[in-house]
């Protein structure tokens, strides 16, 4: 009885219905455990680089400097996208000032539309994969109980011409199926942990994103960062020379 009560025997015994279930919950352990360390890795690298990466840019020497030093300390690309964005913005609205894309708007709304564009952009892109990671969460116990069920009436079917129950017969395949309910939950539980950690972690990056944006803001429209130390040549001066 012990030795028929294995994952071997309740292979052998079931059918398509249950061996394309049992593949199915693997296909989706595999996926999620690949988003979720892929996530983690990457995760992990750019919340070291973050704040270092911020602040080399805001001790720059130069707006053209602090980018390309955030391009180079950021792996994300998330903050780096966003200074390079912001400061195109500038670029294009004071050379368009009076005429095509620049006319009728002001520096500062025109800068808010192209970081707002980009933060958007980035919040799709960090939560990529919490979808699937929140579809398994959901799914896979439902598809497991689906597994459970089957086993259960495939079991009962092969018992209907008997004319005496034996318990050995009983208690083999219904525990049999039940292992379909515990392999969804194994799917399910690390996938929903996850994303609830994911999901914690780029609020976290987003409020970080949108504090950065808005010390960007005003140093592309007034020359200074609000609360900040920085170096970066002051872009009212550099704007006046250049008039003058």
């Amino acid at each position: 009885m012990h030795a028929q009560m294995g994952l071997g025997h309740f292979w052998s015994q079931g059918d398509l219905v249950t061996h394309t279930t049992a593949v199915i919950l693997a296909l989706l352990s595999l996926a999620s455990w690949w988003v979720i360390v892929g996530k983690l890795l990457s995760g992990w690298r750019a919340a070291r680089a973050r704040e270092r990466a911020v602040n080399a840019f805001w001790q720059a020497n130069s707006l053209p400097e602090g980018l390309e030093t955030l391009r180079r300390e950021d792996p994300s690309a998330i903050f780096a996208g966003l200074a390079l964005a912001g400061a195109h913005a500038a670029q294009t609205h004071a050379q368009h000032a009076a005429r095509g894309i620049g006319a009728g708007v002001n520096a500062s709304e025109f800068v808010t539309r192209a970081l707002r564009s980009h933060i958007v952009s980035a919040q799709a892109r960090i939560e990529r994969g919490l979808t699937f990671l929140a579809s398994v969460g959901s799914t896979a116990p439902f598809i497991g109980l689906f597994g459970t069920v089957w086993g259960i009436y495939h079991a009962l079917v092969g018992l209907s011409g008997a004319t005496q129950v034996v318990l050995d017969k009983v208690a083999g395949p219904v525990g049999e199926a039940l292992i379909m309910t515990a392999a969804g939950l194994f799917v399910a539980i690390p996938a929903v942990l996850a994303y609830n950690a994911f999901t914690r972690a780029n609020r976290l990056v987003l409020a970080q994103l949108d504090g950065f944006a808005h010390d960007l803001h005003a140093y592309l429209t007034t020359g200074a960062r609000i609360g900040g130390n920085a170096n970066l040549v002051d872009l009212g001066a550099a704007r006046a020379n250049r008039a003058g």
